[in-house]
């Protein structure tokens, strides 16, 4: 079979899952986040000029035109070429930046990550295979990847922004390998019926497996993987001894928590409602009570000053404020293709009064967000802290299973919460909203605002703040719920 980069490292996680792709690709889940993709095409391009001046090698589905054209470039004594295309018996590479100089070449494989993974060897192994196969002198090869140190400050540096490790001598040491693994892949590629492959830590890393739904749909509801919060290692271990039912995993020594998810949905069992613990929990809260949630974008190349790769830049907060017997809603939405930062900051500190009782869900996220900007703007810094200072945090009751019914399936995530609590408002549900369902299509959503013309922005950023607005409100009502047990 034609093998490419995606599919090699594909067949080193699982083979099987690179015979699925060619020959189920029905069963293949979609990403949920496909900002991800679009990480790897935006670090790509900007890598493209790490190295100065380059011949660029256009995509063409005709590989062959590729080829050719880096045939081309190649004839320059030194030059530095992105994309260079190349193919030896039916496995192919296009390599993200090659540099010839004295007829010796250079290879660096970009990523979009922060931090060096096997899987990336794996892959700049293969490109080096097939360059040597074809007779090249590779005399280095490196991994480009990004620094999650590097602060913008003015115009990009790309040589602190990237860093670049030399996995040359490693490379070379796993030719033999690579040369095992490419006719693997082909004698596997052969099968006419679908493989049978043992459930493993494979299905979920370096990647998770977009053929795990197929690979499992064998099991019955009540199966290990509906576990919240189990370690992945921990499932697996158990599946492949066979302890995958719930009424199994009862007889095992596994965590009270997950026993009580167990229990709860085998047998119907009754919420679990601690009166004291819920009270005491309420009484630390004061009127009037600011409701504050945030969302936030991130960029892999950082757009403004002050940003590392990946940060969580807030453009919006909802803000609901709720006395004894009033309730007022405030927010802020930023506008699009500008460092919404400071704007928000200035606003939040108008909106949120100095020893106010600021409540969060899972306040660490909002907490975090406070304290970098408290951290940029010194002016604010003092009004921000204190805001930090005085949060408290709506997940506490539920994390620590005061509060617990079968329908929240063993998580605290008000995803899950708020529908165990509120199973027939319409107004609390989140799948009744447009456009934005959650937090990736939030950041999503607005990071594409710009490209909008002006009717379709406007409807968006409706789209935006209903979402957001929904979050703080819900937070109102699991409070108002709390209160009233």
């Amino acid at each position: 079979m034609k093998i490419s980069k995606s599919k090699y490292c594909n067949a080193i996680q699982c083979n099987k899952l690179l015979w699925l792709d060619t020959n189920k690709k029905e069963e293949k889940k979609l990403p949920e986040n496909e900002s991800i993709l679009d990480d790897g095409v935006e670090v790509g391009l900007v890598a493209k000029d790490l190295l100065g001046d380059h011949i660029d090698i256009e995509f063409n589905e005709d590989l062959n035109i590729m080829i050719e054209n880096t045939k081309k470039a190649l004839k320059n004594k030194e030059v530095v070429i992105t994309e260079a295309s190349f193919e030896y018996q039916d496995n192919f590479c296009s390599v993200d930046i090659l540099k010839k100089q004295n007829n010796a070449y250079e290879i660096y494989e970009v990523k979009s990550s922060t931090e060096m993974k096997d899987i990336y060897l794996d892959d700049i192994s293969y490109q080096v295979y097939i360059l040597l196969k074809l007779g090249y002198v590779v005399s280095k090869a490196s991994i480009v990847y990004l620094n999650s140190n590097y602060i913008r400050k003015g115009n990009l540096n790309l040589n602190e922004l990237f860093n670049i490790k030399d996995v040359t001598l490693e490379t070379y040491k796993k030719q033999k390998e690579v040369e095992a693994k490419i006719k693997e892949i082909n004698d596997y590629s052969r099968k006419r019926e679908e493989p049978s492959k043992a459930l493993g830590m494979h299905c979920v890393t370096p990647y998770e497996c977009p053929f795990f739904n197929h690979c499992t749909k064998h099991l019955k509801e009540n199966n290990i993987f509906q576990i919240k919060g189990m370690r992945n290692s921990l499932k697996f271990k158990l599946y492949n001894k066979g302890i995958y039912k719930y009424e199994d995993l009862l007889n095992e020594d596994i965590m009270d928590k997950y026993k009580q998810q167990i229990s709860f949905e085998l047998y119907d069992e009754k919420p679990v409602i601690k009166k004291e613990e819920i009270k005491n929990f309420i009484n630390t809260l004061s009127y009037p009570i600011y409701f504050l949630d945030f969302e936030t974008f991130q960029m892999p190349i950082p757009a403004y000053d002050n940003i590392k790769p990946y940060q969580q830049v807030p453009f919006q907060y909802s803000l609901h404020i709720q006395n004894e017997n009033t309730l007022q809603h405030k927010e802020f939405l930023a506008k699009p293709d500008v460092d919404p930062r400071r704007e928000l900051a200035e606003r939040l500190v108008q909106d949120i009064p100095l020893n106010s009782c600021t409540v969060a869900y899972n306040m660490m996220f909002e907490k975090m967000v406070i304290k970098n900007l408290a951290n940029l703007y010194p002016d604010l810094s003092s009004h921000l802290m204190n805001i930090y200072d005085n949060m408290k945090d709506l997940m506490i009751p539920f994390k620590n299973r005061d509060y617990y019914t079968k329908e929240m399936h063993g998580s605290f995530s008000i995803k899950y919460v708020l529908p165990a609590l509120f199973p027939d408002e319409p107004s609390l549900n989140y799948h009744n909203l447009e456009e934005v369902h959650n937090g990736k299509e939030a950041m999503n959503t607005y990071a594409s605002l710009g490209k909008l013309d002006k009717k379709s922005q406007e409807q968006t950023k409706k789209n935006l703040l209903e979402y957001c607005k929904l979050d703080t409100y819900a937070m109102v009502k699991i409070y108002e719920k709390l209160k009233e047990i």
